[in-house]
């Protein structure tokens, strides 16, 4: 009898440890009718889910898939700014691998079968052409499971003899990007590999599920990469973009984790909706969403649906898809800082095998789910593509050339979106909706302004990102409630609803050329001259800096002998301030001309017609500034990537990111800064990104010892919660802010508990365009326009005084403050006439207030230059 219990009880637990096994329970089919091809458990030694993969090792793995493989086609679109080599595989039937051009071409050919003319063409093509079905993968690093999950995606499509799979190959050309974010991933993927423990660590307390700052989410430079698909900032969006460009997929699917508790999320989502898209977007949705989910339901997979996740913004890597004509849908499972495995609020162990599973599962129920779809999909995608469809009554677009960088700017970004701009070749009156106010005016229009006609294939995207502000249904969002371009970069902007009749030009590249004009030869130059307004002269400044040449800058505009006017902030380069480098004066200007696209200008003399003299003592001098911008908690990632990428890639100046737990305000050291230590002493500048919890970094004393630098000469630079940290808030001045009151109401009172995120979502302002202007007679004004968008996150300003130097004021009028987006009356009446950029004096030292974000990922530019006038001008002034 014992023999007998000792064989049951084996029996029972090799039952109970195959159903917990996540190796038996998620198992993946292996050698599917390719013996020679190797498996991903055969290539890594190790199988998927045991640890996590370095990118080079699942590159090498991809690359040789696709040696082995006549279904698979591996190419490089770009590189990350760590150099790593961004992979696209391209998956379809051989037969089709033979025609694949032509099936891109024809791809295009029905994206444009709109125009007419090609009736028959359309129809043939139709008969065969396979539905292009894309996926985005690992676009946030430290969500690796989904890179994990597109090894054995290939392997399978490269290798699997199942007639559904062959089938669905025969009619599909699937893109898998199968990483986004190389740099992030190996920093996270690097990090965890280095701290997992060979025992499990599945307390969600141990150090392997809490990885240090800035952890893997990240690209190299902070960035949210997942917001960039339109804008196109970094090298990792613009190459993926330019992929997506060239095949108009009908599907896409972008794949995510969100934290471990969370089941996994399909489509479709919730509330609020781009209502500019097809009515049959949220049905198809609902197709692809039960397809996985009838997988899930088979394996006892939880998950959720239609909660949690809307699909407003379109720079996410599921609403790019749909508002470009195609399904694009977005997956969510739970696995942030999981780890290999790790136990959830309710007891379940989830492991790093599961994750891929899922990821897999999915991968595979979309590919099978488009193919069966072929037809009605790319008919769908035709419908979408085609204009006279468009729920929106606007004909075109107008920007006016105002001369400024940031046109070129928005003109690039509709480029790499493929959308067609014309450029007028004669002046344009028309009667159009400004964007400054909102009313319909008739104006002129210079000759050189930017014409987009919404009739062509990408309105659904044009309409989407130009729109001055679009319909929301409801006001508690995932993300910003705002976007418009011409808001964004600030521009004079109109759109119309009639055809819009003018003479006009293609524009398909864009040209930015220097040039050093004036004198010719170098001993007849008094000084050069760069006007501050132009985009690029904070990257000229940082040259001059550091080519050791002393820089003034005009306190105030002035006009030269030939009647031209510059600007207050113009660079003065004079030649007898610098005469150690007067012989390469000359090739220094030319080649920022050339290579920056300024407009540079030598005088040969000092004197001016209208304002100051260029060495007149009031136009000041500008020393080269030390600065420093502290990182790592309680300082907000994006913040500090923000300025980070602003003055590291764009302004060249060299900003040195200081870790909080480094910092010691007193004097140096006994070991001094060579030990790790840092002191404010060192600094002229220092940065202060946004963070909720400034006394974590300052207490009483920290905050008087940051006070005496202040005094002693120090440019303190605020961005969002800091910035209101340092008002009357902390004690640290008499500033006093204007704050949402808590709501102590009868009506907050009584509200019932599926009412309250309702209720106060409607309380917050959540990235909402608002009128503002800007003193630009103040240096931290200097190269703005007079009137501006900020965009505003929170309810919160600066009241004038007359101790604040009030640089960016919210509308007086609370009526006209709204520019798009969302906000509620009392908070609009709150702002209405307060500050939000000021300059606040403390001794012989600065306080800067930017309250708003000036460059909100990198896209909004509208107040950008805020911030470099902040660390380059403000010290000097």
């Amino acid at each position: 009898m014992r023999f007998y219990s000792v064989v049951i009880f084996f029996i029972f637990y090799n039952c109970i440890f195959a159903q917990l096994d996540p190796y038996q329970r998620f198992d993946f089919p292996d050698n599917m009718g390719a013996a020679e091809v190797l498996t991903p458990r055969q290539f890594l030694g190790y199988r998927l889910g045991e640890r996590f993969t370095e990118y080079a090792t699942a590159v090498s793995y991809f690359d040789y898939l696709a040696e082995q493989s006549p279904r698979i086609r591996s190419e490089r679109y770009g590189s990350t700014y760590e150099g790593r080599p961004l992979v696209l595989l391209t998956v379809t039937s051989a037969a089709n691998m033979n025609r694949l051009e032509e099936i891109r071409q024809n791809q295009h050919l029905l994206v444009n079968s709109f125009r007419g003319g090609n009736e028959r063409e359309v129809q043939r093509v139709l008969q065969d052409q396979p539905v292009i079905n894309s996926y985005s993968y690992n676009i946030h690093g430290n969500e690796a499971s989904s890179t994990e999950a597109a090894l054995q995606v290939a392997y399978e499509l490269a290798t699997s003899e199942d007639p559904a799979t062959v089938a669905a190959l025969d009619s599909s050309v699937i893109l898998l990007f199968v990483c986004i974010n190389p740099d992030g991933r190996d920093r996270y993927v690097y990090w965890y590999n280095g701290m997992a423990r060979a025992t499990g660590g599945e307390d969600p307390n141990d150090l392997e599920h809490h990885a240090p700052w800035p952890n893997g989410r990240t690209n190299h430079y902070w960035f949210d990469l997942n917001r960039d698909w339109v804008w196109g900032v970094h090298p990792e969006s613009r190459g993926h973009t330019g992929v997506y460009q060239r095949w108009m997929p009908s599907v896409h699917t972008d794949y995510h984790e969100q934290g471990y508790d969370g089941n996994y999320f399909t489509v479709p989502g919730t509330t609020p909706r781009n209502l500019l898209l097809p009515d049959a977007y949220e049905s198809w949705a609902d197709t692809f969403g039960r397809a996985n989910i009838a997988r899930f339901d088979a394996q006892g997979v939880s998950y959720f649906t239609r909660d949690r996740f809307d699909f407003f913004y379109p720079s996410y890597g599921s609403s790019y898809p749909s508002v470009m004509g195609a399904i694009g849908m977005l997956t969510e499972q739970g696995g942030i800082a999981a780890g290999r495995a790790v136990e959830t609020e309710d007891g379940y162990v989830l492991t790093l095998r599961q994750r891929i599973w899922d990821h897999y599962t999915t991968s595979m129920a979309q590919v099978k789910t488009a193919a069966a779809n072929r037809r009605a999909l790319i008919e769908y995608s035709l419908a979408a593509w085609n204009p006279l469809t468009s729920k929106e009554g606007t004909t075109g677009y107008l920007i006016e050339n105002d001369g400024s960088d940031y046109v070129d700017d928005v003109l690039q970004m509709l480029l790499l979106n493929g959308v067609e701009v014309e450029r007028t070749t004669e002046d344009l009156t028309a009667t159009g909706i400004s964007y400054r106010d909102g009313t319909t005016t008739e104006r002129t229009h210079p000759a050189g302004s930017l014409i987009i006609a919404t009739e062509q294939a990408r309105h659904l995207f044009l309409n989407s990102i130009m729109s001055r502000s679009l319909e929301i249904e409801d006001s508690v969002m995932y993300d910003m409630s705002t976007w418009s371009a011409p808001l964004a970069y600030n521009l004079e902007a109109y759109s119309f609803s009639r055809p819009i009749q003018v003479n006009t030009e293609p524009v398909t590249v864009i040209e930015r050329r220097g040039e050093v004009s004036g004198l010719g030869g170098s001993e007849a130059v008094y000084a050069y001259v760069i006007d501050w307004s132009q985009r690029q002269a904070p990257r000229a400044l940082s040259a001059l800096w550091e080519a050791g040449l002393r820089v003034r800058a005009a306190l105030q505009s002035f006009t030269a002998d030939d009647g031209r006017t510059f600007s207050a902030g113009t660079l003065i380069v004079l030649r007898g301030r610098n005469l150690e480098h007067a012989d390469t004066l000359p090739a220094l200007m030319r080649q920022l001309a050339d290579d920056h696209g300024l407009q540079i200008h030598a005088f040969a003399t000092g004197r001016m017609r209208a304002g100051n003299d260029l060495a007149s003592t009031r136009n000041f001098p500008l020393p080269n500034p030390r600065v420093a911008m502290l990182v790592e908690p309680p300082f907000d990632t994006y913040t500090s990537g923000q300025v980070y990428f602003l003055f590291d890639w764009e302004t060249h100046l060299p900003v040195t990111r200081i870790r909080t737990s480094l910092l010691r305000q007193t004097a140096v050291p006994k070991f001094g800064s060579r030990y790790g230590y840092a002191t404010l002493n060192d600094y002229d500048v220092l940065i202060l990104p946004d963070t909720d919890d400034l006394e974590a970094v300052f207490g009483k004393e920290e905050l008087g010892q940051l006070k005496a630098w202040i005094s002693a000469g120090g440019t303190l630079v605020t961005v969002g919660s800091t910035a209101e940290y340092f008002t009357k808030t902390s004690k640290f001045n008499e500033q006093e802010l204007r704050k949402a009151e808590r709501d102590t109401s009868q009506a907050a009172a009584d509200l019932t508990f599926a009412d309250r995120t309702a209720y106060f979502g409607k309380q917050t302002v959540p990235g909402t365009a608002l009128n503002a202007s800007i003193d630009v007679t103040h240096p931290l004004g200097f190269g703005l326009k007079p009137q501006i968008y900020t965009l505003k996150f929170g309810s919160s300003a600066l009241v004038p005084a007359a101790e604040l130097q009030s640089v960016g004021r919210y509308a007086a009028d609370s009526t006209a403050l709204l520019a798009a987006g969302y906000a509620s009356q009392p908070n609009l009446d709150r702002l209405a006439g307060n500050t939000w950029a000021g300059v606040r004096t403390l001794g012989q030292g600065k306080i800067v207030y930017l309250l708003d974000n000036p460059h909100y990922r990198m896209f909004w530019r509208g107040p950008s230059r805020l911030m470099q006038n902040a660390v380059m001008i403000v010290p000097g002034m």
